[in-house]
């Protein structure tokens, strides 16, 4: 490989999009079939005279493609003969991050941060503008939001995001949480009834509690009172924030109701809190155990972060 390696793309020609342009570089290059190209990441605008920009200014989009099949990125990796690239490795992003050109290196920072946070990175020669993620450090931003230096656009889009979730504590008679089987994601994962709340389309927490239940399970049910609100996060990441609702007890005749909805989920059971450790993952077993402490003491709505109960005195503790 060589020293200073490059990110695979090329220019744009003729009539092509950006992405018809990704995709013909890259199979040229790499002499592969052709990869879809993903979602805009990152766009860096480079004004004339940048380093390696001699005499013109040029608009360099930074596209997601993949994940890619394990054997597809093996061949990916393999050099091509008769021209293309001299050679392709797989390099972690930080790595190429520290290998890249400087010129190159903040696009593909720029575009990993907005990949994880769901955005759209802005550059101009190579610095974040506002709202790009992981583009200003908080005390900056804090900094020029006193100073009246955004204009309203700039200053909503430069505030910190946080995904919201709303989920339903159902249990059978017998004290079994009800579980539900994701098609998607980790195999053998299995999670409370709910999902993401629609925020944008003005939909509360509550509303997005019920309307997931009907759609995931079939059941059209109220939720019961808020049992607690978990604060998630994770470097790099937005914060999650979780909703459980207690969804009262299901007897026997309401849980043979149960539909699942198609591909989403596959399958349903209900299972006792020791059986837990097995089937869900730790961060959402602390949950869901302080939401059945605060049901049984009928304490609550409990403040958590990663699980765990903090905020006030007599919470119950984590077992």
């Amino acid at each position: 490989p060589q020293d200073r390696p490059e990110l695979p793309g090329g220019a744009v020609r003729d009539t092509e999009t950006p992405e018809d342009a990704l995709a013909r570089a890259l199979g040229e290059e790499l002499g592969r079939p052709a990869v879809p190209v993903g979602r805009l990441l990152a766009v860096d605008s480079c004004p004339p005279g940048a380093p390696g920009v001699p005499g013109r200014s040029i608009v360099v989009h930074v596209h997601l493609v993949g994940p890619l099949a394990p054997d597809r990125a093996a061949a990916a990796a393999r050099p091509r003969t008769g021209g293309g690239a001299g050679a392709a490795e797989w390099l972690t992003p930080d790595e190429a991050v520290r290998r890249l050109p400087d010129r190159v290196a903040p696009r593909l920072r720029a575009a990993v941060a907005a990949l994880r946070t769901g955005s759209l990175a802005h550059l101009i020669d190579g610095v974040p503008q506002p709202g790009s993620p992981a583009g200003l450090d908080p005390a900056v931003r804090v900094a020029l939001e006193n100073a009246g230096g955004y204009d309203e656009a700039a200053h909503r889009a430069a505030r910190p995001k946080a995904l919201t979730a709303a989920n339903v504590l159902f249990t059978d008679r017998a004290g079994g949480v009800l579980l539900v089987r994701p098609g998607y994601g980790e195999p053998g994962r299995w999670l409370l009834p709910g999902g993401g709340v629609d925020s944008d389309l003005g939909e509360t927490p509550r509303a997005a509690a019920a309307r997931e239940v009907r759609e995931e399970i079939g059941l059209d049910l109220e939720p019961g009172r808020l049992l607690a609100v978990n604060w998630s996060h994770r470097p790099g990441f937005p914060a999650r924030i979780r909703f459980l609702y207690d969804g009262g007890v299901l007897g026997p005749d309401v849980l043979a109701r149960i539909r699942l909805r198609p591909v989403e989920l596959l399958d349903w059971r209900t299972a006792q809190r020791g059986d837990l450790r097995g089937l869900v993952k730790p961060k959402l077993r602390r949950q869901i155990k302080a939401a059945l402490r605060a049901l049984a003491a009928g304490t609550g709505p409990l403040e958590l972060h990663e699980g765990r109960p903090v905020g006030h005195p007599g919470s119950p503790g984590p077992s």
